[in-house]
């Protein structure tokens, strides 16, 4: 609507011009005198620029004629495409100005123009490689997804747009949440043009969603071979999707080729943790104990996590809680004031029933940092040291409402999983976990976990009772035993 305003106002500022131009030529005094061969041709300035037109439109005509001209003599002589290259010129210009004019409404998000001039430049350049591209990205502009479908099917038949139509099907298929169809086509589309980074990527994420752990490896090996893809990404990736083989195998019940693949996986990469504590747990099945402890400790070295502390637990499972102390010894050395290792401290000492040494591993972490992990571990102390069961509850209370602590985030869409995973069960993305604190929003009401300790118990301990003050039920008790008689006195103690 506003360009068709445009457009009459346009014309009708042109009209106005070309009025008060030709005024102002009539209002002029003189004109143009030709003398040629003895003939005078006198011209007043409108008649001489009405003259001046008439020549530049019959040099343009004579051009023209001239060129056809040449035409049909190139003709005469054999040439038989001579007469058709000079009509193909103009259809050409013509195309080649309506697939600009397309390409611009394209670009400006006019999907119907776009598609119009698309039709007009398919009839005059009969080109279909440059045309149906954009009449198939015009329809999906304008929502018309089966005129897009049906046009990219039909670049399909052309050898030299095969991958345009693959591709846009595939794309449309991801749209539309078929997996299946979507990965078969990203499969055909790698195929046609292995190099094509966005192929690549799709397939890739496609592949690990469906689980073909080995049909990934390749792909990422592809992207590795063309240059798409760091080494040392490649090798991280790479070590996470052998990692993620390793787990299949064994859920089929492969114990021997699921040992090795997590082996493998766990030299691929030492700092992945997932694949760290399988490698350990398989080297505890093949009783290689002092393995199992040196992966452990490399993956640790890296970065403190507790499935690591769990891994290097099950390597001595019989051994008492003293002795476990000893042993991890050796680890709570390194990174000793990571929260992680201060923390799992704090746990072995509780299991000594070292009440004072755990409380000395949490140090000030349950006001400087506190997470329901360090204030259930705190209320543990406090109950090992005898406190009352309201300070207990207080501490209990605090860790109802506190963070929960680090956890396997996505770093696309910050996704929480319980589990590590290769990909996002959010947004499928591949190789985005973290071991990170979660983004937390603060949450208050008036009656929410904030009042849990107000309600439960007090986090000093009030257990003593006053010497001075009578406990109410001896009060009680007393004022039974003077009022009334035995029976009574038995019926209201009941």
């Amino acid at each position: 609507m506003l360009w068709s305003i445009i457009k009459i106002v346009v014309f009708i500022a042109l009209v106005a011009a070309a009025a008060f131009g030709a005024g102002h030529l009539l209002e002029l005094e003189g004109g143009v005198r030709i003398v040629f061969a003895g003939f005078e041709i006198n011209l007043t300035p409108l008649k001489a620029v009405i003259a001046l037109i008439l020549l530049v439109l019959t040099i343009w005509i004579f051009l023209k004629l001239f060129t056809l001209l040449v035409a049909i003599l190139k003709f005469i002589n054999g040439d038989e495409t001579a007469i058709s290259r000079y009509f193909d010129r103009s259809r050409q210009e013509k195309g080649y100005r309506a697939l600009s004019e397309g390409m611009m409404a394209l670009a400006s998000g006019e999907g119907d123009l776009a598609m119009s001039k698309a039709n007009k430049a398919e009839k005059y350049l009969r080109k279909p490689e440059l045309t149906k591209l954009i009449t198939a990205q015009a329809a999906e502009m304008s929502g018309d997804r089966d005129k897009a479908e049906k046009v990219y099917k039909r670049l399909l038949k052309n050898d030299k747009t095969r991958f345009v139509g693959v591709r846009g099907l595939m794309k449309q298929k991801l749209l539309d949440g078929d997996t299946e169809t979507a990965l078969k086509l990203a499969e055909t589309a790698f195929a046609l043009k292995p190099r094509h980074d966005e192929v690549q990527n799709t397939l890739l994420q496609l592949q690990a969603q469906s689980s073909d752990w080995r049909g990934a490896r390749k792909t990422l090996n592809a992207k590795l071979k063309y240059g798409t893809l760091p080494r040392d990404v490649h090798k991280r990736r790479d070590a996470v999707l052998a990692l993620s083989e390793a787990r299949d195998i064994l859920d089929e019940g492969k114990d021997i080729e699921a040992r090795e693949a997590a082996i493998e996986a766990n030299r691929l990469s030492p700092d992945l943790i997932p694949a760290a504590v399988l490698a350990a747990r398989s080297y505890i099945e093949q009783g290689s104990k002092r393995h199992a402890a040196r992966v452990v400790r490399k993956a640790w070295d890296v970065k403190p996590h507790p499935d690591l502390a769990a891994a290097f637990a099950e390597i001595e499972p019989d051994e008492t809680p003293e002795e476990r102390l000893k042993r991890f010894a050796k680890l709570l050395k390194v990174h000793p004031d990571h929260r992680e290792t201060r923390l799992l401290d704090a746990e072995l000492h509780l299991a000594t029933e070292d009440f004072p040494g755990a409380r000395r591993a949490l140090g000030d972490m349950v006001e400087s940092d506190p997470d329901a992990r360090a204030l259930t571990i705190m209320a543990a102390v406090e109950r090992g040291e005898g406190a009352s069961d309201a300070v207990v509850k207080g501490w209990l209370a605090r860790a109802l409402s506190a963070p929960r602590g680090p956890a396997w985030v996505c770093d696309n869409c910050h996704h929480i999983h319980a589990q590590w995973a290769p990909a996002c069960e959010n947004c499928h993305a591949f190789d985005t976990l973290s071991w990170t604190p979660p983004p937390m929003a603060a949450i208050t009401t008036s009656t929410g976990l904030e009042m849990l300790p107000l309600i439960v118990g007090s986090l000093e301990d009030k257990s003593e009772v006053d010497e001075d003050e009578p406990d109410e039920d001896v009060v009680d008790a007393e004022l039974v035993d003077e009022n009334t008689e035995p029976e009574e006195a038995e019926t209201a103690e009941k």
